[in-house]
């Protein structure tokens, strides 16, 4: 067997030197204590300005703000329907609706539009996500005003059953979380945000003592049970409104402070 030596090929890929490339430089930098400068062309480029973000972001506020204008109203309406035996005022809730579903289809939209071409991160992407649950909580409560549009007009044709069940009174203190809750997300006011989901227990207070008085009306004669029925009902969805505006709440503390805080 042949002992002698063979010519061994070197084990790792030769990169060939740039033109004017000093091994020297390379020596010193490795020895020096100090690091080297970075070249020009390696420097981090600076965040881009997202003007098309913005944009957008504003556009979901505004769509999402319209929703909560539109509830406002559609609050107002459906228990002076319910109140006044107004029926056309009970089908214009009803039919005013589909305008919202429309601006909340409107606000998903944005919302997955910007997700997919501005690639938002930290607090835009939080804002995106915030507000596009917001749009959501607002499509509910406008369909709580429209079960008791229908309700309204289930009754228009009955005599009251009694003028001390003061729905209007219920009605007006969530209209109040409504209002106050878009001024909150407005301002971003994340303490008022808070104070509002606080008062959600005045409003479930009155809700108990609008049931409990229904009860009892049902329980002294039979003819008061549909009504009564039906009336529980409306406060029933006038109670959930309230719990969603404390929803909205929480959205907001997510969006200013990026934590899930349970508000209820």
């Amino acid at each position: 067997m042949d002992s002698t030596p063979r010519d061994r090929k070197p084990s790792g890929r030769v990169v060939p030197l740039r033109e004017g490339y000093d091994e020297t430089r390379r020596t010193r930098a490795r020895n020096s204590s100090h690091a080297a400068p970075v070249p020009p062309d390696l420097e981090p480029l600076p965040h881009p300005a997202r003007p098309g973000l913005e944009e957008e972001l504003e556009q979901i506020r505004s769509v999402t703000m319209t929703m909560g204008q539109r509830v406002d109203e559609a609050i107002h309406k459906a228990v002076d329907g319910l109140v006044n035996r107004d029926i056309a005022m009970s089908n214009e809730v009803i039919r005013g609706d589909s305008d919202v579903n429309a601006l909340q289809a409107e606000a998903r939209q944005l919302c997955f539009t910007a997700i997919l071409t501005q690639a938002p991160v930290a607090r835009d992407l939080r804002e995106i996500l915030g507000f596009q649950h917001m749009a959501g909580e607002l499509e509910r409560m406008a369909d709580h005003c429209v079960n008791i549009a229908r309700i309204a007009r289930d009754l228009a044709d009955l005599p009251p059953l009694a003028e001390s069940v003061d729905i209007p009174k219920l009605a007006r203190n969530v209209a109040n979380q409504v209002r106050d809750m878009l001024s909150a997300v407005v301002a971003h006011d994340v303490e008022q945000a808070r104070a509002i989901a606080a008062r959600d227990a005045v409003i479930n207070r009155l809700y108990h003592r609008l049931a409990d008085e229904l009860i009892q009306l049902m329980t002294s004669s039979t003819e008061n049970v549909y009504r009564g029925t039906k009336l529980i009902a409306v406060c029933q969805n006038l109670e959930r409104i309230g719990d969603r505006v404390t929803n909205l709440a929480e959205d907001l503390v997510f969006l200013e402070a990026g934590e899930i805080e349970e508000l209820g």
